[in-house]
């Protein structure tokens, strides 16, 4: 398991299961997490800008609910 803390605050977790990568994204302030399952062939950058705008998505639609 690898994480990292991104430019915009949210904690990003990575971890290899078989031929996939699990990336979870986690606000701090709120502690609310989703998770995504992508390609390992992919870059961490680019599976961590996906996990962030679901979370950010999920966010924003919790606020407005």
């Amino acid at each position: 398991m690898d994480s990292k803390q991104n430019q915009d605050g949210y904690i990003v977790e990575f971890v290899s299961v078989g031929n996939a990568m699990k990336v979870t994204a986690i606000d701090p302030k709120t502690m609310r997490e989703v998770s995504m399952v992508g390609n390992p062939k992919l870059t961490r950058k680019h599976l961590a800008k996906k996990a962030v705008e679901k979370l950010r998505y999920v966010l924003e639609k919790e606020k407005n609910s």
